[in-house]
């Protein structure tokens, strides 16, 4: 028994040939910063990177993560929840996934950047192990300005 209900979305892996997908909710979940199919097909086809995409009773797609590791050192470059498949466990479910499978990979460490006026992520990241570790400036391009990011570390155990 998961404790997840049995019509929450599932979470499978995802490949390049699942790019197009992963790009148009990634784009979905973050309209100011969008990533092109094209763009997030060459990293699915980089040595150590990774999807995973989270897909409703239905087979929509309602969720997406992409990562990568690279010796020791793992890093979420997006990870996301359409708007409408948020407050449900979703996040907190692909974040666990993204740290299994870096863990499993051989990671002992995983980084991630996140806005600093993204309160809701933050708490998610906060209660899933992470620390901030370090701050860039003016890193995010808003309608209303720019937003420093955060980046924040997960360690594994040796």
């Amino acid at each position: 028994m998961s404790g997840v209900p049995d019509d929450a979305p599932s979470i499978q892996p995802a490949g390049v040939l699942e790019g197009r997908v992963l790009a148009a909710v990634q784009q979905l979940c973050f309209p100011d910063d969008r990533w092109e199919a094209d763009f997030v097909e060459t990293l699915l086809g980089q040595p150590g990177s990774f999807g995973l995409l989270a897909v409703d009773e239905v087979g929509a797609p309602v969720g997406c993560a992409l990562a990568r590791v690279v010796g020791e050192d793992a890093e979420i470059l997006t990870i996301g929840v359409l708007p409408q498949a948020r407050r449900g466990g979703l996040g907190r479910r692909l974040v666990r996934a993204v740290c299994g499978e870096v863990e499993r990979r051989g990671a002992t460490a995983l980084f991630l950047e996140v806005a600093e006026d993204n309160d809701a992520a933050r708490m998610l990241y906060a209660q899933s192990g992470f620390a901030q570790v370090g701050r860039r400036p003016a890193y995010y391009i808003r309608r209303e300005g720019r937003v420093a990011a955060l980046v924040l570390r997960h360690s594994f155990p040796n």
